[in-house]
């Protein structure tokens, strides 16, 4: 098998300079074991690929494999097995990319359409391993990684503290569909969520959620690299946050159902930030025409908050991108035929 070579995209080289401040707030958050994670992902990424590539006419790794590597790797519990991570990167490459026809050709987000195999496929290994976050200086950065609930930190540790209540703590977006319990804004935005609460007069953990999806600040400055550069599209981004601000809006303060949580928590919680700046405006599974990149942000930042609210998983990130991902190339169809007929209609 002939040595591998790279097709150089100076956009995905982009996105993975906006991870960085995602990837090192996971390791201050987490610890070293979510470089790891990543770095698995990068790997058996990139294996499969290339054996996908290896003997066809110019055939060429995209780089592009990074990225869906790194945006994989850090939508992961930060203790989620290291098979599980393998398995779902080989699926994404393989069936998220490489047999439409490699980079360029997918209508899925290979790194969504992962994430979503391992979540269904895997559900213990995927919704057991959330861990609360490191506090402090110098945080994860001096740790491999979280223990285990079962070995609580001591600001943590109480005596009213079961086993069985440490080893079902629960993520923001769980505590309050199931408990009603709402973290504060302020350790979402900053993604430090570890602490205790009360249900029915027992005391629970509550446990952040994947590696790169709870620093909102992390996320925020990523966002503004990829802005600045021009490498993601603004209106992927506020599309999607106007979509869930509005139907969050219409559910919560127009028909008053209070299962719909208040607009911060909805925008700062889960992975919704992580989403809309980096998975959202991926430029392959996106639609190119402007008035469709409006109505696909939309769609799916309403799909999210739906979802959030009627499905069974309290997330429905991944659910609601992977629709999206389908009508994208409809969305174009529409508006063509839509802008088609208004210029014979007026000629």
């Amino acid at each position: 098998m002939k040595k591998p070579a790279f097709l150089k995209q100076i956009m995905m080289l982009r996105v993975l300079y906006a991870l960085i401040p995602v990837a090192l707030a996971a390791i201050y958050l987490f610890g070293w074991r979510v470089l790891a994670l990543v770095g698995i992902s990068a790997l058996f990424g990139f294996l499969a690929e290339w054996r996908m590539v290896a003997g066809k006419p110019n055939g060429k790794v995209s780089q592009a494999v990074w990225v869906t590597a790194a945006l994989y790797g850090l939508s992961l519990p930060p203790t989620a097995p290291f098979w599980v991570a393998a398995i779902g990167i080989v699926f994404a490459i393989v069936f998220g990319k490489m047999v439409f026809g490699g980079f360029g050709r997918n209508i899925f987000n290979p790194a969504i359409v992962g994430r979503a195999f391992v979540y269904v496929c895997f559900p213990v290994e995927m919704t057991s391993r959330f861990v609360p976050a490191f506090t402090g200086f110098p945080g994860g950065f001096a740790k491999w990684s979280f223990p285990s609930l079962e070995a609580l930190p001591p600001q943590l540790a109480t005596p009213a503290l079961s086993m069985v209540d440490a080893v079902t703590a629960a993520t923001p977006m769980w505590s309050h569909r199931d408990y009603g319990f709402t973290a504060d804004l302020w350790n979402l935005v900053t993604g430090q969520i570890g602490s205790l609460f009360e249900n029915a007069g027992r005391t629970q953990v509550l446990a952040a959620g994947s590696a790169g999806e709870v620093c909102a600040i992390a996320i925020l400055l990523g966002a503004i690299y990829l802005l600045w550069t021009q490498t993601a599209n603004w209106r992927l981004m506020l599309g999607t946050l106007i979509g869930a601000t509005g139907l969050n809006l219409i559910l919560r303060n127009g028909l008053g159902i209070e299962a719909v949580p208040p607009l911060p928590f909805t925008l700062f919680s889960g992975a919704f930030l992580y989403a809309a700046v980096f998975m959202v405006t991926d430029p392959i599974s996106a639609p190119k025409m402007k008035p469709s990149m409006w109505a696909y942000g939309i769609f799916i930042g309403a799909m999210i908050v739906f979802f959030r609210y009627k499905a069974v998983f309290a997330g429905g990130v991944a659910f609601a991108i992977l629709i999206g991902n389908m009508i994208a190339p409809s969305l174009d169809l529409w508006i063509k035929r839509f802008q088609v007929r208004k210029k014979e209609a007026t000629s």
